[in-house]
């Protein structure tokens, strides 16, 4: 955004041969945006760009000529405000779809917003526009900006809000979003530069175009449940290997049995608490979901002899785990819950063990398949010797 900022300032009148790609390429990053989020059902994503590409053709219709054109001021306005407030209230709402009632209440808002400003534009109504441009604040660089000193309240407001929520779930769309507002808030204030807002507002759908597809990649890298990288992880990261590692393959013991006495509740509860213990792992091992209750972790580097030791450890402690199980008659609320355990001890304790198989890269196992199956067949070894046990 540093760089398109640059850019915006310095750059030089394009060609008449590509003037066109000045006016429709914003139009082409927007469609692209459109079309990806839609693809992977990214409806917040879709809707805060058709925010952004509904501001840019308010741009090119109203605001080409300047602020100083009828309705250009009352439409300028009306986008410093309706825009930031929009990607603050998309940040906030749950994905629910688009071709939903939830997704279809989303449209409404903006067709509403949509509205209510080509009403103001045609029925000649300054106040809007009067009243966000007030001098709030008596400062010189507030005076300087293009921006109603109102509606810059509701663009710090909502970067605040978007910002926050992007930090505290660490979300890629999250972050994509306020990237995006940020960089619709430097278009508005370059709004009568030549280049300035059509750059910005472009650099805003892309922004948005990269958090969704950061995270699709994180859905197809990542498991869900206990937050470890996934399967698909696990082979692209063997592939890029040399000759030397290690592989142990770890299986919950029983697990099906103890998902249909306890509950997949409890079964995923169990299933975080091993991913917990995997990630403690030391001597360079990194955890992976490979599937169900089986997981796989990787020693790059290493041999048996100097992981079969933490293995031994690894499983001693998801051994000596113990779960409190809550009653049946606990409270739906959460908070209710927590004060009800503090004065009482679990109904019932449970706890459960795993068995790993291990193998690593030797004359006979080469690549990373033959390792993976004799990791596997090791594993079904510690089955057969009793579970909770390490194999090799």
């Amino acid at each position: 955004m540093l760089a398109v900022q640059v850019l915006a300032t310095r750059a030089p009148a394009l060609p008449a041969t590509l003037s066109g790609l000045r006016i429709f390429g914003p139009y082409a990053a927007f469609a692209l945006t459109a079309a990806i989020s839609l693809w992977f059902g990214r409806a917040r994503i879709f809707l805060a760009v058709l925010c952004i590409a509904l501001a840019y053709a308010a741009y090119r219709s109203l605001l080409g000529a300047g602020l100083q054109a009828p309705g250009a001021r009352t439409a300028f306005a009306a986008l410093c405000v309706f825009v930031p407030a929009n990607l603050a209230l998309f940040s906030l709402l749950s994905e629910r779809g688009l071709f939903t009632v939830f997704g279809l209440r989303r449209l409404l808002v903006i067709a509403t917003e949509l509205a209510f400003t080509f009403w103001l534009i045609e029925a000649g109504v300054t106040e809007f526009a009067d009243w966000l441009g007030g001098n709030w604040f008596d400062f010189a660089w507030l005076r300087a900006s293009p921006i109603p000193q109102a509606a810059l309240a509701v663009m710090l407001a909502s970067l605040v809000v978007v910002s926050a929520r992007a930090l505290a779930l660490g979300s890629s769309v999250d972050a994509a979003m306020a990237g995006a507002l940020l960089a619709f808030c430097s278009a508005a204030e370059k709004v009568e530069q030549p280049n300035g807002f059509a750059l910005l507002t472009s650099c805003a759908a892309l922004l948005l175009l990269i958090g969704v597809l950061q995270d699709s990649r994180r859905m197809a890298f990542r498991d869900e449940l206990t937050g470890l990288p996934s399967r698909r992880a696990l082979n692209e990261r063997l592939m890029g290997l040399g000759h030397d590692f290690t592989v142990a393959m770890l299986d919950v013991d029983h697990f099906k049995n103890f998902n249909d006495t306890y509950g997949h509740v409890v079964g995923d509860q169990v299933l975080r608490l091993v991913a917990a213990e995997l990630e403690r792992v030391r001597r360079g091992g990194r955890a992976f979901r490979y599937g169900g209750e089986e997981f796989a972790l990787l020693f790059p580097g290493r041999g048996i002899r100097e992981i079969i030791g933490e293995l031994d450890v690894l499983r001693a402690n998801i051994a000596q785990h113990r779960i409190g199980l809550r009653g049946a008659d606990r409270p739906p609320e959460a908070e209710a819950g927590r004060h009800l355990r503090a004065g009482q001890a679990p109904r019932k304790i449970v706890s459960v063990t795993v068995s790993i198989g291990v193998a690593e890269t030797n004359d006979k196992l080469r690549s990373p398949d033959e390792v993976l199956k004799a990791a596997d067949r090791a594993l079904y070894r510690a089955k057969e010797k009793g579970r909770n046990t390490v194999s090799r």
